[in-house]
């Protein structure tokens, strides 16, 4: 009958074929032991590690310190990752260097408290993550790149309109030209705010309002009188998809404002504002002190471009509409974010 294995040799056999480093040190910080993967790990033969003095393993710019954290962790023994929101690395035995984690454990043994340290080798880890930074790079150069031509083309759209405007005598065709050249900028604008923003995935609103209001204020200066325009959307971030609809359907209320209720030079006051009530739920208003909307106007029916485009946003949001017609004029749209439906 073959001699059967002693549970001392067993847990030899177990600890050499562990497939983590491990390394047994004792108080004095002299290694008693380490498994074959950490040779392997490390680039030394068992007889060149047992009796050194652990730091051999540590990068010389840290030996210094490190029977300090050795006797600190005897003080008060308990298993804890050493090293706790620090990076660590381990040293070879031709110099390099690598990131390494690690776990320290206390082991009672007939010579007196051990410690028994589990090495975790993170080169691998470390080399995907920046394969992954480096995507992810790529992919938002990429992504501002597209929102810049986006704009680039965009921006080429509204010159030839303007070249188109030029030549016309028809005054309406000029207007609803200016007009198209309009909503155009608007969506030229959320693109370029995104290529400027730190974050891709959201446009910065009240930057892009300030924005379209300046251009906006700018088209239509020979129709309104001096009109002051408050815009008040801070900390407001909207996804592209919602903030492009909402671009829009200000840029139609406002141009509206503009053209209509301070026309022939009456001036008056325009706000703007965007607030956020409880997470993911937006209301934007748009209301000004200018000329009522006429009684016998059917908002629902009507035939006037700007406004059917309102409605066709607010459908697009999946928002509700209110709109009350003087003492100011004000425009209500209430909706919620995608990411949150």
């Amino acid at each position: 009958m073959a001699q059967s294995v002693r549970l001392d040799e067993y847990l030899g056999q177990a600890f050499d074929r562990t497939p983590v480093s491990m390394i047994v040190v004792n108080q004095a910080g002299e290694i008693t032991r380490a498994n074959r993967l950490a040779e392997q790990t490390f680039g030394y033969g068992s007889d060149e590690l047992i009796g050194q003095r652990v730091e051999v393993l540590v990068p010389e710019r840290y030996r210094h310190a490190h029977p300090g954290y050795r006797q600190g962790f005897l003080a008060e023994t308990s298993a804890r990752p050493m090293g706790a929101g620090r990076d660590l690395a381990g040293r070879r035995k031709d110099g390099s260097e690598f990131p390494v984690e690690i776990g320290i454990n206390p082991v009672e043994t007939g010579e007196g408290t051990m410690i028994l340290s589990v090495i975790l080798d993170l080169s691998e880890r470390k080399q995907n993550e920046r394969r992954i930074q480096d995507a992810l790079a790529q992919k938002e150069l990429l992504l501002r790149e597209v929102h810049h031509r986006v704009k680039n083309n965009l921006q080429v759209i509204h010159s030839l309109l303007d070249l188109q405007a030029m030549r016309l005598q028809d005054h309406d065709l000029i207007d609803a030209l200016r007009d198209s050249q309009n909503r155009i900028r608007s969506m030229s604008l959320i693109h370029q705010t995104l290529y400027l923003s730190e974050n891709l995935a959201q446009v910065d609103f009240a930057r892009f309002l300030d924005e379209l209001v300046r251009s906006l204020t700018e088209s239509y200066r020979s129709v309104a009188g001096p009109v002051d325009i408050q815009v008040m959307a801070s900390d407001i971030k909207l996804p592209i998809n919602e903030a492009i609809p909402c671009g829009l359907v200000i840029n139609e209320l406002v141009s509206n404002a503009l053209k209509h209720g301070f026309g022939s030079g009456r001036s008056g006051h325009v706000e703007i504002r965007m607030i956020e009530p409880s997470p993911g739920h937006m209301v934007l208003t748009v209301s000004n002190d200018g000329e009522p909307l006429p009684d016998d106007l059917d908002l629902l029916q009507t035939r006037t471009l700007g406004l059917q485009l309102v409605q066709l946003l607010t459908r697009q949001l999946g928002g509700v509409l209110d709109i009350h017609r003087s003492n100011p004029v004000r425009f209500e749209l209430r909706f919620q974010l995608e990411r949150l439906a």
